[in-house]
């Protein structure tokens, strides 16, 4: 049975403030812990209607359904929910082809690009201060486990990306087209704000302008989701 202090500290946990303090994330359903649960993450506790994760037994709590109801914050409660130990390691980038992500806020936006970047092999996402936290419950849960093999890493960009010493790719509306574009192996990608693109700031370090063409007719259409470009560009950038 789940304690009143339990609950209050899972519950507490949606809020970036009391995932610093108390140094958890929550995860839930059986895929996305049983993928952190094999990574590098430390399980602190585990709630499931089912006994069927190895761990250690004292940190597996057994719950009926009624009970998981109260600390989930999906719509349709998963049957398992756990919580991970944040890494305090401050990581490094090492990686030669890493994408970069400048003020992107929006949870389900960045756990998709966290998920692309693992499909397309890039190891290290690299994030500005205010993009979204990565261990946002809804990040997470939209990362679907990819958060156990991509790295985020959150820093300055205009301060740490040019002493990589890679080359800039900044997506822009008025860029060079992308599939008549000669493109590096090694380099960063960079995407912007969900509703102002990349900022001056970053803007004065990229290198290159690339742009994704529109090719129908209707000139005035929504730009593409910010995840929608990063699965584009990452193809492109694969494939050559």
């Amino acid at each position: 049975m789940l304690s009143k202090g339990q609950i209050k500290l899972i519950n507490s946990l949606s809020q970036k403030k009391y995932r610093q303090k108390n140094g958890l994330f929550v995860a839930e359903g059986i895929k996305v812990v049983k993928e952190l649960l094999n990574s590098n993450f430390e399980l602190e506790c585990l709630f499931s209607e089912t006994d069927i994760f190895f761990t250690q037994n004292n940190k597996m709590q057994l719950l009926e359904a009624n009970e998981l109801k109260k600390i989930t914050k999906l719509s349709t409660p998963q049957t398992a929910l756990a919580l991970f130990k944040i890494p305090q390691k401050k990581p490094r980038i090492i990686e030669n082809f890493i994408v970069a992500l400048d003020g992107v806020r929006d949870p389900g936006n960045l756990g998709t690009i966290i998920r692309l970047c693992d499909w397309f092999g890039v190891k290290q996402l690299v994030c500005s201060l205010d993009t979204v936290d990565c261990y946002n419950e809804k990040v997470i849960q939209a990362t679907m486990g990819s958060i156990a093999r991509v790295e985020v890493i959150y820093t300055d960009l205009a301060e740490e990306l040019p002493r990589l010493n890679l080359p800039i790719y900044g997506t822009f509306m008025e860029g060079e087209n992308v599939y008549n574009s000669s493109l590096d192996r090694e380099g960063i990608l960079v995407l912007g704000n969900e509703a102002n693109g990349i900022s001056s700031e970053i803007e004065k370090i990229t290198n290159r302008k690339i742009a994704i063409p529109q090719f129908g007719a209707v000139k005035n259409t929504e730009s593409l989701n910010v995840a929608m470009a990063t699965s584009i560009l990452l193809s492109e950038f694969k494939r050559r």
